[in-house]
């Protein structure tokens, strides 16, 4: 009897373990170097017990893991939603590791390594292009601050990124729990250390390619105070006056493109007409090009818009935002479908809406068209997700080859170059606001393999993906399970 409770208790404590170990990867500032890691205890913990404790153990931890995020969730959606939402990270990581233990344990041999890193593209691939969050979350963005490993990126996008981390856990998992039992495991070590240390060396080379462009200045601005169809005009009036007095005091120290958050008023048509005459004068008698955001609501659809004003003054692009956030989603926003550029001192300026940045073929899109530098009003969650939305934005000028300035609320005011170094960062505020000054290299576009032939390597993933899952279930012989 107390054996079987030892046994019993050592197999919660690893699978403890496991799901704590998750807790530093899908959070929602994961730590990059245990995302490396800790998907190998998982599948040390899935390959090591008979099936029957795997079944239960991995979807132990995998919930332990996914809960990481409950009270983020909780902020964004209804509780029900929130629960959805767990339960299916929850089973998305159980089915990705079962799946991997049934072929791995079928077959043991050096290919096997590639099961769960196929497997995991496939499923963010799938994500990407079918859920209205996208792959929003991918452990492709827990590396956002180690710019050698996701400059592969601006070959095989995300999937690239989340291949090398998922492969390098496999192989990890397969060495302390098969070692010499794989077959031909030389072949599964070599490759990985090749295919990583190829990425890292093509990483190093392009962050020390020059940018050749325009030195362009531009002025980062956002005040978090909500404006909102209740507001008094007094209470707006303040607002509104401090975003004047500080365009002013950016264009002042040299500013010539300033760009405010997302939605800095929510507002009638009429309203809203008086905003933009307001923001066209303070173009014009700052001699700037200014973008900002702004809601409108006519009494049966809201939208959400960005503005981009010359310096004379004139609105010269609009664009309305695709992709809508959870909240946006409840109230029925209206959704954008066009894509707005305009050229500025001769370079393509891009216009998107911080979500909009979180769909990789939103970003390509832009890349096909020539942009040279993308501008994104932005608001985030109660500073939370300021770091995992800003890296999130920055893989898109990765992938494309342009650069971001992104002006949030509750979140991060930020610029990063084509390579996703950031140039500038800082933390947003309430009443009176935060700004920021950076210089910024506005380059002709970089025509990327990954702007040419999109996540091509994703949907490869896909299809083979499906034969993993295939052949851990049909009948095999001997003979076939030794290849």
């Amino acid at each position: 009897m107390n054996s079987r409770f030892a046994q019993a208790a050592l197999k919660v404590l690893c699978a403890l373990a496991a799901g704590l170990a998750l807790r530093q990867v899908v959070g929602l500032h994961p730590v990059w170097w245990v995302v490396w890691l800790a998907p190998a205890v998982l599948l040390i913990v899935a390959f090591h017990f008979p099936p029957r404790h795997a079944r239960w153990m991995v979807p132990l931890a995998s919930v332990i893991g996914a809960t990481v995020d409950f009270h983020y969730f909780s902020l964004v959606m209804p509780l029900p939603a929130v629960i959805a939402a767990i339960a299916a990270q929850t089973l998305l990581w159980t089915f990705l590791v079962l799946v991997t233990r049934r072929v791995v344990v079928r077959y043991q041999s050096w290919w096997t390594v590639f099961v769960y890193p196929v497997l995991w593209v496939a499923a963010d691939t799938l994500m990407a292009a079918l859920l209205p969050d996208g792959n929003w979350g991918s452990l492709a963005y827990s590396q956002g601050d180690e710019l050698a490993v996701i400059q592969v990126a601006s070959l095989f996008g995300t999937a690239g990124v989340l291949f090398l981390i998922a492969l390098y856990s496999s192989a990890i998992a397969l060495a302390i729990t098969l070692g010499k039992s794989l077959r031909r495991g030389w072949l599964a070590w070599s490759i990985t250390v090749l295919l990583i240390a190829s990425s890292l060396l093509y990483g190093h080379i392009r962050l020390r390619r020059p940018l050749h462009g325009t030195e362009t200045i531009f002025g980062i601005l956002s005040i978090d105070d909500p404006i909102g169809l209740r507001a008094s005009d007094a209470y707006a009036q303040t607002i509104f006056d401090q975003y004047d007095w500080r365009i002013a005091a950016l264009a002042d120290r040299g500013a010539q493109v300033i760009v405010l958050p997302e939605k800095i008023a929510m507002l009638t048509p009429g309203k809203a007409l008086d905003l933009q005459h307001r923001l066209g004068d303070a173009a014009r008698q700052n001699h700037i090009w200014l973008e900002a955001g702004v809601g409108i609501y006519d009494g049966r659809t809201p939208t959400n818009w960005a503005w981009l004003f010359a310096p004379d003054g004139t609105l010269a692009a609009v664009y309305e935002k695709h992709h809508m956030a959870p909240p946006e989603r409840r109230d029925h926003y209206a959704t954008g479908s066009d894509y707005t550029l305009y050229t500025v001192a001769g370079e393509r300026y891009g216009l998107a809406v911080c979500k909009d940045m979180h769909f990789a073929e939103l970003g390509r899109a832009y890349g096909l068209r020539g942009a040279s530098v993308m501008l994104v009003p932005a608001w985030d969650f109660a500073y939370l997700d300021g770091w995992i939305e800003e890296r999130t934005t920055a893989f898109r000028g990765i992938e494309n080859g342009y650069s971001i300035v992104r002006a949030s609320r509750e979140g991060l005011l930020s610029a990063s170059d084509p390579y996703g170094r950031l140039l500038a960062e800082t933390t947003s505020s309430v009443m009176p606001g935060r700004s920021l000054l950076v210089k910024v290299v506005v380059a002709p576009p970089e025509h990327t393999l990954y702007t040419r032939v999109g996540n091509l390597f994703g949907r490869l993933c896909v299809l083979v993906a499906a034969g993993f899952v295939v052949l851990g279930w049909i009948p095999i012989s001997r003979k076939s399970a030794r290849l």
